[in-house]
């Protein structure tokens, strides 16, 4: 067994959401499953899981009511049908996804924080939040916003972007949302194809200490969506924008003015469906135009209510924060959290601005209890040497996350290293498909380096081979076999559902499969090696590339990297490159230094026939390496979506590469 990182505590494991859910459980339904400390992370929480999968209903139906889910509960809890995409969990069920929101907010203690780049703190406190959620409700409603209506958001991560989803699925419509980062066509992309009635922006956003216009793009964008009836804009970049001057439609009005003529009345909610439309998701789009997944109301809040309570351990009371934008999946995991009582605290701007040190700033400073983050961040950090725990109290902070890319073993060892040694360090993993997780935290067992540590509660995830066989401790496709609130509604207009079997079912007959490369660890946590359809090929043995990247993380010399597989002489080779730091030249020693460790590490077939150094890795805009473009640009073919990438014009630094030529 590998030597584990981190185990809770007694006293931390029976002060879990997680072992009350257990001993709520055995209550309820005579089970008997240990929560000792002797046994914290084996047998009682895999046989949690295994019933939660062998007994869905009493399963689903325990979370609903000991996260005290507010709306009606009918049979059946489990709909099961021959298809896994027809099946359903309490498809007949009712709900608001806003209600349930600001049922569970805090009164005592500040719903929304924000901290941002610039210096501001803002605090909104409940009272605020009802009285600004009631007028935006009024004003939407007047507007003839209703039940199945969209409303986008091109806005950043600040409190009016909670507030007006708020009141927009308050009213039993749908939202969606972009960062302000994205241009023209990457909108018109997403928002084209759900064409929304409502357009709620900001004037501009800051980042890097820079500041950045909105408002023209919104004005082509308008030109180009005839279903905008209306543009909200936000006085974010200003003090207040100057709408005439920024040329917008007529019917373009600032936040203030569009519900100056309301007060604040009692608040109403409009039930849904269970399975109703709630978000709408986009996919990066780097192999097309972007997906367009439907999130349903109440699998939204079912999933993410047993997330947050059961599995990163979020309590009434706690503080969250988790480093995303607005057009992350995460930001809609982060904001679901104010059902369990937690104080939301958003940061808006660059991680490292004015340098990396603002983040654990903040997690300092506001006291909180769970912060989350990419990967990526995490190894920046390592990279510049940042160690809070040198000089941050973070006595109040239990859980630390990450997710968008694996975290390395090391990764792991810098967290407890730099950060803290007695903190539960969750490495998620999920995806926009299900807006959460299907694997990830286990507040009652120990960490381990490199490993998600457990297959959340109620997923049946498992390991596939090609022969659709399960996999213990052998590199395979990550398959979810069983039906769970998260599944989407599926994609917008995609009328006969052809490209939602397409994406996760065509792969095996009536089984999820997520794309992820992955293994089962004997522990019965999951390292992740990559994104399957990115997956190296040489000689015919699948390589996952997270297996490459992980014996390079610790070569000082090397900022970043990429790696992909390329068609050569009937076969695949391994092509690595990388982004030197600063003063740092890729030498003929190192590039010995690079396949002397891979080949040490790995296997002789990880070992990289071409090094080659580029000055810049084209990135998605939540932070993820794009490999398959990389790929593309590499054989000659186009990039079919270059407004996925945070840097498209790194591509150009892969074309006609003279040493890839031999």
């Amino acid at each position: 067994m590998t030597e584990a990182l981190w185990t809770p505590s007694e006293a931390r494991i029976h002060s879990t959401r997680l072992s009350q859910f257990i001993g709520w459980v055995n209550d309820r339904h005579g089970t008997d499953f240990d929560a000792s400390y002797a046994n914290c992370g084996h047998r009682n929480y895999d046989d949690l899981w295994a019933w939660s999968i062998e007994s869905p209903a009493a399963f689903w139906a325990s979370v609903w009511s000991f996260c005290d889910v507010k709306g009606e509960l009918v049979e059946p809890v489990v709909d099961l049908q021959p298809s896994l995409m027809g099946s359903a969990v309490l498809p007949n069920a009712s709900l608001s996804y806003a209600e349930n929101l600001l049922h569970g907010a805090p009164k005592e203690a500040p719903v929304l924080i924000l901290r941002d780049e610039q210096g501001q703190r803002r605090e909104i406190w409940y009272t605020e939040l009802e009285a600004q959620v009631s007028m935006m409700q009024q004003a939407l409603r007047d507007l003839g916003v209703g039940v199945g209506d969209r409303v986008a958001g091109y806005l950043p991560n600040i409190p009016e972007t909670v507030i007006a989803m708020l009141a927009v699925t308050s009213l039993g419509a749908v939202w969606s949302s972009c960062s302000p980062d994205y241009g023209l066509n990457g909108l018109s992309d997403r928002f084209g194809q759900i064409e929304p009635k409502v357009l709620f922006t900001a004037d501009g956003y800051h980042y890097n200490g820079k500041s950045f216009d909105s408002l023209a793009t919104v004005k082509q964008l308008c030109q180009e969506l005839p279903s905008i009836q209306t543009v909200v804009v936000i006085p974010y970049r200003q003090s207040g924008p100057e709408l005439e001057l920024a040329d917008l439609p007529s019917d373009a009005v600032s936040w203030d003015a569009f519900a100056a003529a309301y007060t604040p009345q009692p608040l109403t909610f409009t039930p849904v469906s269970f399975r109703a439309p709630l978000f709408i998701l986009f996919s990066s789009g780097t192999t097309g135009l972007p997906k367009c997944i439907v999130h349903t109301v109440g699998g939204t809040l079912l999933h993410h209510l047993r997330e947050h309570q059961l599995q990163i351990d979020l309590k009434a009371g706690d503080r969250l924060l988790y480093f995303t934008t607005c057009g992350w999946a995460m930001w809609n995991w982060q904001v679901s959290a104010m059902a369990s009582g937690v104080t939301l605290v958003h940061y808006e701007g660059s991680p490292f601005y004015p340098d990396a040190n603002c983040l654990p700033q903040i997690v300092e400073e506001e006291r909180l209890t769970h912060f989350g983050t990419s990967a990526k961040y995490l190894d920046a950090c390592a990279k510049q040497g940042i160690r809070p725990k040198d000089s941050r109290d973070f006595s109040s902070l239990r859980t630390l996350m990450s997710t968008g890319s694996p975290l390395s073993a090391d990764g792991f060892r810098y967290v407890y290293d730099a950060w803290k040694d007695d903190v539960c360090l969750s490495s998620i993993s999920g995806g926009t498909d299900v807006i959460g997780c299907f694997v990830g935290g286990n507040p009652i067992g120990p960490v381990y380096p490199g490993q998600c540590q457990k297959r959340q509660l109620g997923m049946d995830v498992q390991v596939f081979n090609d022969q659709a066989q399960a996999l213990v401790d052998e590199p395979g496709e990550l398959v979810c076999l069983n039906p769970h609130p998260a599944m989407p509604l599926g994609f917008w207009k995609d009328t006969d559902n052809r490209r939602y079997h397409d994406a996760y079912f065509d792969r095996f007959d009536n089984v999820w499969c997520h794309g992820d490369w992955v293994q089962l660890s004997p522990e019965g946590g999951m390292v992740f090696l990559g994104r399957s359809d990115a997956t190296l090929n040489p000689g015919g043995v699948r390589i996952g590339t997270a297996e490459i990247y992980r014996q390079i993380e610790d070569i000082d010399a090397i900022l970043d990297a990429v790696v992909i597989g390329q068609n050569w002489d009937n076969d695949v080779r391994v092509v690595l490159f990388v982004q030197m730091r600063e003063g740092h030249a890729l030498t003929d020693e190192l590039q010995q230094s690079i396949r002397v460790a891979i080949k040490r590490n790995a296997t002789p077939r990880h070992v990289p026939a071409k090094i080659v150094a580029v000055t810049d890795i084209p990135r998605t805009r939540s932070g993820k390496i794009t490999e398959l473009a990389v790929r593309d640009v590499v054989h000659g073919r186009p990039v079919k979506n270059v407004e996925a990438l945070a840097n498209p014009e790194s591509l150009a630094l892969y074309a006609d590469i003279e040493a890839l030529q031999d």
